[in-house]
């Protein structure tokens, strides 16, 4: 676990950017249609995808076509899959899937968001569309404690989603995990620095639900996130694989 004394003096220099850019990137809808909190419908419908998932093993990455899949590290051994209802719906089917020997096998699906707008291969800075691509995940982090992440995890109030947004967003970034699309692999997810320019958007992460599209991010609920958390593991070299399902065929 990071020393959240050691990085708050950057993330604190950062914080404006922070809310800005960061969490205007990742954040809100000006709506608000309140925080998912895993109602029963959801639930069930999760719990039936989970017990369906458990039982499909597979030589590749389902519905996502040679353009995406060569694109995976061969060392990669664990997957979060994010297929996109369409190119401009802000709703999407989340999976993970994880590699034993050249067999991947799907642990567990549920329901979440990504950007408002839907999905675009040529993301720029406040489109409102998730990027399409394969990306590694590398660090996370969040305002709560640190619930047993095995990626690196910075816990920091600087996460916190600005008052002025509406309450229903509050606990977005309460556990975000940082997509690595435009940023530097090993650092807070609060990191502003963008490699590639501002013009190419970032601060790209999963993180939890409100229940209506985000700007940019990937959104699901509490238990997802906490479930990703302690799950996905440096070590077995996660990636996202993320966009609409017509592009990840391609």
């Amino acid at each position: 676990m990071r020393n959240a004394g050691a990085v708050r003096a950057g993330v604190a220099a950062a914080a404006c950017g922070l809310l800005l850019t960061t969490v205007a990137a990742c954040g809100a809808d000006d709506g608000g249609s309140g925080q998912d909190t895993s109602s029963g419908a959801r639930s069930s419908a999760d719990g039936a995808r989970n017990d369906e998932a458990r039982t499909v093993d597979l030589k590749r990455i389902p519905s996502v076509g040679d353009r995406y899949q060569k694109q995976i590290p061969a060392g990669a051994r664990q997957v979060v899959a994010v297929y996109g209802d369409g190119k401009n719906s802000a709703d999407s089917t989340i999976a993970l899937f994880t590699k034993s020997g050249d067999t991947w096998k799907k642990q567990r699906s549920w329901s979440g968001h990504n950007g408002k707008k839907g999905w675009t291969t040529e993301h720029r800075e406040g489109d409102k569309r998730s990027p399409v691509g394969v990306f590694t995940l590398s660090d996370a982090g969040g305002v709560l404690a640190d619930p047993g992440s095995k990626l690196p995890y910075t816990q920091s109030a600087a996460f916190q989603a600005p008052h002025y947004w509406a309450k229903s967003h509050w606990n977005d970034f309460d556990y975000v995990i940082a997509i690595d699309y435009n940023r530097v692999k090993g650092t807070s997810p609060s990191d502003p620095t963008r490699p590639e320019g501002q013009s190419k958007g970032g601060s790209i992460w999963l993180h939890m639900d409100h229940g209506s599209g985000t700007s940019a991010c990937v959104s699901q609920s509490k238990a997802n996130m906490e479930y990703l958390l302690t799950t996905l593991d440096p070590k077995q070299h996660p990636v996202v694989v993320m966009g609409d399902k017509a592009d990840l065929k391609a």
